[in-house]
């Protein structure tokens, strides 16, 4: 049986805020290390008051370019999250697997979004 682990965002991160790509990381390469040696993971929010896109991005989004959908599935867990917050990370999957699927397509569209911005 494979061993499972706890990982509590709030103690990882060191404060109730979730904002930060730099906090996301931290708990991304938790979790990437857990994974890698064969463990579930069970990724706690207690605690957590505020929680951003580019944190889940970093946190969870990145994990779709390193391991398959199903993998992720099979091995990790989300719990003690507001549901608001788990619309959000809905969203912030979906975007990655998208993404991950075609990273060229998402670079093209956002050069096409520049030059846009570039010509008012």
């Amino acid at each position: 049986m494979k061993e499972s682990i706890t990982l509590s965002v709030f103690e990882i991160v060191g404060s109730p805020l979730c904002v930060a790509s730099d906090d996301g990381e931290k708990v991304y390469e938790r979790i990437e290390k857990a994974i890698e040696q064969g463990r579930s993971v069970s990724l706690s929010f207690m605690n957590i008051t505020s929680l951003t896109s580019a944190f889940l991005n970093a946190a969870i989004g990145q994990l779709y370019g390193v391991f398959s959908e199903q993998e992720i599935r099979a091995n990790l867990t989300v719990r003690d999250m507001e549901p608001d917050d788990l619309a959000l990370l809905k969203r912030v999957v979906e975007t990655a697997k998208t993404y991950f699927q075609d990273p060229s397509r998402f670079a093209e569209a956002r050069r096409t979004a520049l030059e846009e911005d570039d010509e008012q």
